[in-house]
């Protein structure tokens, strides 16, 4: 299926990107991650048990109702832009008014990344370089505190990783690389998906 297809099939509307420039140079202007991309990962990587998958820089909400619909798992977005926030919760409201009933937890937060409070349940972090690594160094502080405050697995999914991501990853953390995607049909190095753990 096409882009056209997934969004006429969740009944919602993300394509387009953010023209000019965001509000803050720490923070990069919307894109959506191509449905494409999100299926190659799904046909080689298997989510934890229980996943609760938080996207930091949820935009419209693609992703989040993407997996509710795919995998119905629970899933949230975080946005701080305020107008993609109410349309990520329009896509919402639309989405659950063609999609079958479910059980798991779809939902949307107008919040600062690095101002999230890392629940219990959270498992799994999707980015697709919604910010500076030095927001991104403050969200992963945030994360590795509620590991330490009640260990489980987590999961980090990076769609077209930055280099500074991938060598604060590296250098500065105790994540593992579990999957590294390369997407078909492109030749830019950069267009892959690269999943890190953090086991207890």
């Amino acid at each position: 299926m096409n882009e056209q297809d997934y969004e006429k099939l969740l009944n919602i509307e993300t394509a387009g990107f953010q023209y000019g420039y965001p509000k803050s140079v720490e923070y990069h202007r919307y894109e959506p991650t191509p449905y494409l991309a999100l299926t190659q990962l799904f046909e080689s990587y298997i989510l934890p048990e229980s996943a609760v998958v938080v996207d930091f820089g949820c935009g419209k909400g693609r992703v989040p109702i993407y997996l509710h619909h795919r995998l119905d798992v629970a899933a949230l977005g975080i946005e701080m832009d305020a107008k993609f926030f109410v349309e990520a919760e329009h896509n919402k409201e639309q989405y659950f008014k063609k999609a079958a009933k479910k059980k798991k937890e779809l939902s949307f937060l107008h919040v600062l990344a690095e101002e999230y409070d890392v629940r219990t349940q959270d498992n799994v972090f999707f980015f697709f370089n919604p910010f500076s690594v030095q927001i991104f160094r403050k969200v992963l502080a945030n994360v590795y505190k509620s590991f330490e405050e009640h260990p489980r697995e987590m999961h980090f999914v990076f769609y077209y990783p930055s280099e500074a991501y991938m060598e604060y990853i590296r250098y500065e953390t105790t994540l593992e690389l579990s999957h590294e995607i390369k997407l078909k049909g492109n030749r830019n190095p950069n267009e892959r998906i690269c999943v890190f753990a953090l086991y207890v």
